[in-house]
């Protein structure tokens, strides 16, 4: 049996026309975009289904947006979910199947349903501020109070964007004088990167937030599209637990995102921003100026009130005098009197006892002199019994050296002289 083989090219011919009248229609699709590009003014997308259960991917496919519908559809989606399509967005799409014998199988796109997307994006939405709510940190920053004197700001905005000049423009122009000392924390603010730059910047003002007061994270015009940086989870947790409030003026009238959720406070634009501010501190002055005004108010009335006490007390001065005066010398009259009574009573009572004391000092004197007598009779017995006198005329001898009784023999030398009492004479001797 003969093989008769098909080019590729008719093999694919085939596939289009099979593909061409057994799938004529359009259809509307479910699937999450994996990668969306624009080139030429066409729109090409990766298409992902992923399953519910381990997000592993179960159906892929290509699928293009031909300039021509694509400048239509583009505005409209952006419009209406104030996104635009990027890759993880969920998205409902129309299209037909197309085979090219050249360039394979695509899905041409053909109208996108933004309300699809819409509803996608506002169920992701709720889940961050639902997550947010759990983990207790949602209100954190509402928490905070503005520091009276909000004056060194760290603002987080794109070094090239108008509403950061705006922003310091109006600080500065401020009608009340106030000085403000900003720092500028360079962040992308649009696009995919925004959600990393802008929590990169938080991390450096945090390392040095003892040097601020606040936080202001604004952005300048950009479409409303970009603001889907703002509506992430990580951006939000790191915002929701700064230590320091933190002010955002990034979207218009009718954009919130998350991240506005979750801030110290929320204005419509970076100038808003820094109204909030100098507002702030006028509050805080017209607070200071009414505690001056009320402290000068009533000090004057304190003042008064002393004044008229002090007139009152001036005036009273003298009469209480005259009053004091008077009782001071009937209490004197009367300590006199009560002196001079005691005094005489005292003298009565020691003339008493010193008449007693002269009748009964005869007697003492009497018995005081007997007893001496007879104590200077017994010493002078003693005395006698300790007579030298009495030891000599019983035999005894007193030998004296120097004139000093001598009483150790080796107290002597050769050649001293001593004396020798005797009851009947007086011997000395030189010792040999």
């Amino acid at each position: 049996m003969t093989r008769i083989p098909l080019t590729l090219y008719q093999l694919n011919r085939l596939v289009r026309e099979a593909i061409e009248s057994e799938m004529p229609s359009e259809y509307w699709v479910e699937a999450e975009l994996s990668e969306c590009r624009e080139s030429r003014g066409h729109c090409y997308m990766e298409l992902i289904q992923k399953d519910e259960r381990n997000t592993a991917p179960i159906a892929k496919a290509s699928a293009k947006c031909w300039a021509s519908k694509w400048l239509v559809v583009r505005p409209y989606f952006e419009r209406i979910t104030g996104q635009r399509l990027t890759a993880g967005m969920k998205v409902m799409l129309k299209v037909y199947a197309q085979f090219h014998e050249a360039y394979g199988f695509s899905w041409i796109v053909t109208d996108i349903d933004p309300t699809f997307t819409l509803g996608d994006m506002a169920r992701k939405r709720q889940e961050i501020i639902r997550q947010l709510k759990e983990e207790g940190v949602f209100d954190l920053q509402r928490e905070l109070q503005l520091p009276l004197f909000c004056q060194r700001i760290a603002v987080i905005s794109s070094e090239t964007a108008a509403g950061y000049g705006d922003f310091c423009r109006q600080l500065a122009d401020n009608p009340y004088g106030f000085r403000f000392r900003t720092w500028l924390f360079p962040a992308v603010m649009q696009g995919e990167a925004t959600e990393q730059s802008v929590i990169s910047a938080l991390n450096r003002i945090n390392d040095v937030c003892d040097d601020f007061d606040c936080v202001v994270i604004i952005r300048g015009g950009g479409a409303t599209s970009d603001m889907s940086g703002f509506d992430t989870l990580s951006l939000a947790e790191n915002v929701a637990n700064f230590p320091l409030p933190i002010i955002t003026g990034i979207g218009h009238d009718r954009d919130e995102s998350i991240l506005d959720m979750v801030s110290h406070t929320r204005v419509k634009t970076p100038t808003a921003a820094a109204d909030l501010l100098v507002a702030h501190l006028k509050e805080v002055l017209d607070a200071l100026n009414g505690a001056q005004e009320r402290l000068i108010r009533c000090s004057q009335q304190k003042l008064a009130v002393l004044a008229s006490r002090l007139t009152s007390l001036s005036e009273a001065i003298p009469r209480v005098f005259s009053v004091m005066k008077t009782r001071q010398a009937a209490r004197v009259d009367a300590l006199h009197s009560r002196m001079l009574s005691s005094i005489q009573r005292r003298i009565i009572s020691e003339t008493s006892r010193i008449g007693q004391l002269e009748q009964r000092m005869p007697l003492v004197l009497e018995r005081k002199m007997s007893a001496e007598r007879h104590r200077l009779e017994i010493a002078a017995e003693k005395l006698k019994s300790l007579d030298p006198a009495l030891l000599l005329k019983r035999g005894y001898s007193i030998t004296l050296k120097d004139g000093k009784a001598l009483r150790d023999p080796q107290a002597l030398q050769q050649g001293d002289l001593i004396e020798t009492r005797l009851e009947k004479g007086t011997v000395y001797s030189i010792v040999k």
